[in-house]
């Protein structure tokens, strides 16, 4: 079936329209963009909300503080069991359908969150985490969505600009939490459910913006204008033809490789880091602090990433990142009882994490055919979540058999296979 046949296919007489007009394409870019940073603003805002209490609410209602880390894992794997429905969902239907799905996903998760508060259920507590942490699954295909009518040479800083719109999400969410709190007090909700409920409708807005303002819809667009009249067939677009794209591509290997080797190296080390200040001594407002810089390394500095990696080239910022998340792990990993070391680790290790996901994405984009991308791109997201779930629950067993420091060594060995590719990338480049 033609792409312009579908219910989100976009007008088909935009190919036309825009190749008459040279400011056609770049004003459709601006404004696509524009929507990609509103919702994430509100997603990384709806997500940071409910974060910011997720621990202590599932230590609440299970009264067990062992069993309130499960409520990190739950968040996590959200995303996971979303990545690859929503690739293919997006690969059929458009970016625009993926994401308001996504987001919808988020409100239902967070609605059962509530209840399974307000009901004392540990369970449904869980079952709602996971969906409220399926919504984080439309901020990151929005970074997706920002390339597909980006100029390849523009492709990475059109991601990084979306990625960094997270940062005021990120950093408004937890400041927020205790007035959601206070709002729900005379509604018999227990206050550290409140910033669920907010969170709730934070994204129902973010799917109504999409679903309103983002048309046409990129993904469809970019595959009419790449070839307006071949429709793009199922068959090419397939989670299965995407599986043997990147079997057959050492580049689109290496950029699955970046960002799950980075990503599962920054969550490893990230969600230790607390455990090993208090250990030292450090107070719950030292923790947040030095938390909050971390954050600050992984997305304010994102649009410096997309710059270097359009100017320097994609290996060129995945060599920067093996670099930056190799010291980022010696700093921290030998910092002890100095706190100050630890927190200039974590924001080493942020920066390293941005210079991964951007320059891996935008490499993974430019890997792949057009027919190809959103179905990659899904297997991309579930690889990294899925290898960040499992590298946060060894981590935990890491630092109790051995110590916060050779959780960093281990970590540090994650990069060995993505510089070995990088490495290899680049001598078959030359």
């Amino acid at each position: 079936m033609s792409v312009t046949n579908t219910p989100d296919a976009p007008d088909a007489a935009l190919p036309g329209r825009l190749a008459a007009t040279g400011a056609g394409l770049p004003a459709l870019r601006r404004r696509i963009q524009a929507v990609l940073i509103a919702t994430q603003i509100l997603g990384g805002l709806g997500i940071a909300t409910g974060v910011a209490l997720s621990a202590v609410l599932a230590k609440d209602v299970s009264g067990s503080e062992a069993l309130s880390g499960l409520a990190a894992t739950a968040t996590v794997a959200g995303p996971a069991l979303l990545a690859m429905p929503l690739a293919a969902l997006m690969a059929a239907r458009g970016r625009r359908a993926g994401l308001v799905l996504a987001y919808l996903i988020g409100a239902l998760g967070a609605g059962v969150t509530v209840l399974g508060a307000v009901v004392g259920s540990f369970p449904l507590l869980l079952v709602g985490l996971v969906g409220f942490g399926a919504g984080s699954s439309a901020n990151l295909a929005a970074r997706f969505a920002a390339a597909d009518l980006a100029a390849p040479d523009h492709r990475a800083r059109a991601i990084s600009t979306v990625v960094w719109a997270t940062t005021i999400g990120a950093v408004l969410g937890p400041n927020i939490a205790a007035p959601a709190g206070e709002s729900v007090s005379g509604l018999g909700i227990p206050a550290t459910a409140g910033p669920f409920v907010w969170a709730a409708g934070v994204f129902v807005i973010a799917a109504a913006v999409v679903a309103l303002l983002l048309r046409p819809d990129p993904l469809l667009t970019a595959r009419a204008l790449t070839d307006p009249g071949a429709g793009a067939e199922a068959e090419g677009r397939s989670l299965r033809a995407g599986m043997r794209i990147v079997r057959e591509s050492p580049r689109a290997r290496l950029a699955l490789v970046t960002v799950a080797a980075s990503h599962t190296a920054m969550v490893s080390i990230m969600s230790m880091t607390p455990v090993a200040l208090t250990h030292h001594g450090a107070d719950i407002r030292l923790v947040g602090l030095v938390i909050s810089g971390h954050i600050a390394g992984m997305y304010a500095f994102s649009p410096l990433m997309g710059w270097l990696s359009d100017r320097l080239g994609r290996l060129s910022v995945i060599g920067l990142a093996v670099g930056l998340i190799a010291v980022a792990a010696l700093i921290a990993g030998t910092a002890g009882a100095d706190h100050g070391r630890t927190a200039l680790g974590l924001f080493v290790l942020g920066l390293g994490w941005s210079a991964g996901l951007v320059s891996g994405s935008a490499l993974l984009t430019d890997s792949v055919p057009q027919a190809a991308r959103a179905a990659v791109q899904g297997l991309s997201d579930f690889i990294m979540n899925t290898s960040a779930g499992l590298g946060g629950l060894a981590a935990g067993l890491i630092v109790a058999k051995a110590g916060y420091g050779p959780l960093n060594a281990i970590a540090a060995c994650l990069l060995l296979p993505m510089a070995a590719l990088a490495i290899r990338g680049s001598s078959r480049k030359a």
